[in-house]
């Protein structure tokens, strides 16, 4: 299966990079063909310019250059992986950023939607389970990404998988490493 992995954080040489680099590997490992959209080091600009905005009067309204390359991308590859730092309860900006412009009307939802077989979200998390659980973060951000975004778009195997206590220990991010590269083997 192809998978393109996308990738946000400010720095790859991070532990969300870290992340990354381990979940590639296991879905290497297993058979799959990783691509990787690292948005920041492509400079991705997240703003949604007029070219781009959904157009309600124009079905089939055609967008920029740089959307039709990513929707290119998106659409050479069987499956879709987020790999991020929760910031907020939700993706980091520039991933928010690049579904608003990229995931448009009539090509991710309303007139077409994606066929993509699978998603999985990969969010770090340097808050606790217990947390998570006990303010209802963990099923606030289920519903808003997994049923608000990808459900949405046509995604209906869609997953988020938390890697809680990322600032913990060493021990704790060798454990979390570990899992993304099962949950990479697992795909």
């Amino acid at each position: 299966m192809r998978v393109l992995v996308v990738f946000d954080h400010p720095r790859r040489n991070s532990f969300c990079g870290a992340v990354l680099d381990r979940f590639v590997a296991g879905l290497v490992a297993a058979g799959h063909q990783a691509e990787i959209a690292d948005l920041r080091a492509e400079n991705f600009d997240p703003r949604l310019p007029p070219a781009d905005e959904p157009d309600w009067e124009k079905p089939g309204k055609i967008y920029s250059a740089e959307v039709l390359r990513e929707q290119e991308r998106i659409a050479r590859n069987d499956a879709l992986a987020f790999v991020f730092p929760i910031w907020w309860w939700s993706f980091p900006a520039t991933t928010k950023g690049w579904i608003d412009r990229v995931w448009n009307k009539d090509w991710a939802y309303d007139g077409a939607k994606l066929p993509h077989q699978k998603a999985l979200l990969i969010g770090t998390a340097a808050g606790d389970e217990a947390g998570y659980l006990k303010r209802g973060y963990d099923e606030a951000m289920r519903t808003q990404l997994l049923v608000g975004v990808m459900n949405y778009c046509g995604i209906q195997d869609a997953s988020l998988e938390f890697l809680f206590d990322v600032m913990q220990s060493p021990e704790t991010r060798a454990i979390l490493l570990a899992r993304a590269e099962e949950l990479g083997a697992a795909f």
